[in-house]
């Protein structure tokens, strides 16, 4: 009989990805399948640390290049569920690593969760012969347990990263697949053990958003019960060499709601997509734009036409104005 006692139990919610992942031989890490195997075979895979009960629970079986609007609000209502229940002591996620970091975000800004709730994945399926999973998946776990944590984190590779800063920056790599920008993680797990290198916000780059100042703790965000299907539509664009206004005018006639726009250099729009978007603005649609470079914060300048959003990638920059077109549109 377990005897652990009640108050350390860890839910582990899977939703597919790589780290569920199959191909037909050991050595190949490429031509897999995503989201082939359950998420209490995953579980039952790594070692549990004595003292602490689990629960599992299968929310999605996709590849995350194809993750849904949907499907992010029934992960978040799932969390929400177990984060309300005084046994549950903290939360891991199993995901694909190509949106891993849009979903972390928007766990993040739609919970705030006062407790962890650690995102994980692989950069090989379960059948490779080195693969990564079973290890990401026991820090993680790790991570969930860490007394007095609270918030959306990831752990890849034995590093912890901020649900605000985490980003892929490898396609392929396993060692350095994701990374935090110049703030850097917040720490590395290694033989079990967890130490921290940084404290939340303390780092150049690091953006310590949280939950919007002035709202109250009873709080339920809308994109807990608006039908997905009914979510404001926000697009990415790309500022480049060459660019035009054509697809602000195109994305304006379908009736977007808004725009980010992914910038070169310290938030620079090319002047021909500029004047379309600050047409577009005139008109109700709602524009944002972040730096395309991947590493650094942009300086805002008195001068600029369009608002920035700091330190968040273009990937993210979309859940923010998404979110907070909803957040409008409900107060």
């Amino acid at each position: 009989m377990n005897s652990a006692p009640d108050n350390t139990r860890i839910v582990v919610l899977g939703t597919g990805g790589t780290i569920a992942g199959t191909a037909a031989s050991p050595d190949d890490v490429v031509g897999y399948r995503a989201g082939q195997i359950g998420i209490e075979t995953l579980l039952a895979g790594v070692s549990r640390p004595p003292g602490t009960r689990f629960e599992a629970e299968q929310v999605a079986q996709i590849d995350s290049k194809d993750m849904t609007h949907a499907i992010w609000q029934t992960l978040a209502q799932r969390v929400a569920h177990h984060l309300a229940r005084p046994e549950v002591v903290g939360i891991v996620v199993t995901h694909g690593t190509d949106t891993l970091e849009e979903t972390a975000w928007f766990l993040q800004r739609v919970l705030a969760p006062g407790k962890p709730v650690v995102l994980t994945g692989a950069m090989r399926p379960a059948t490779a012969r080195e693969a990564d999973g079973p290890q990401n998946l026991s820090d993680a776990i790790t991570l969930a347990r860490e007394p007095g944590l609270s918030g959306v984190l990831a752990v890849l590779a034995g590093s912890v990263h901020d649900a605000c800063d985490v980003r892929k920056a490898n396609p392929l790599r396993q060692d350095d697949a994701f990374a935090s920008g110049e703030a850097g993680p917040l720490g590395v797990i290694g033989a079990g053990r967890l130490r921290w290198l940084r404290l939340r916000g303390d780092a150049a780059g690091s953006v310590a958003w949280a939950v919007p100042s002035g709202r109250p703790a009873s709080f339920s965000h809308p994109a807990l019960s608006l039908p997905a299907a009914d979510w404001p539509r926000v697009e990415i664009l790309t500022s480049h060499a060459g660019a035009t206004g054509a697809l602000v005018r195109a994305l304006c006639a379908q009736g977007i709601d808004g725009i980010v726009v992914a910038a070169t250099g310290n938030g620079a729009v090319h002047r021909e997509l500029q004047d379309a978007l600050v047409v577009a603005q005139s008109a109700g649609v709602v524009v944002l734009c972040t730096p395309r470079s991947g590493v650094g914060r942009a300086h805002p300048q008195a001068i600029d036409r369009l608002p920035m959003v700091d330190g968040l990638t273009p990937a993210k920059a979309r859940v923010e104005l998404m979110l907070r077109l909803m957040e409008r549109a409900g107060a």
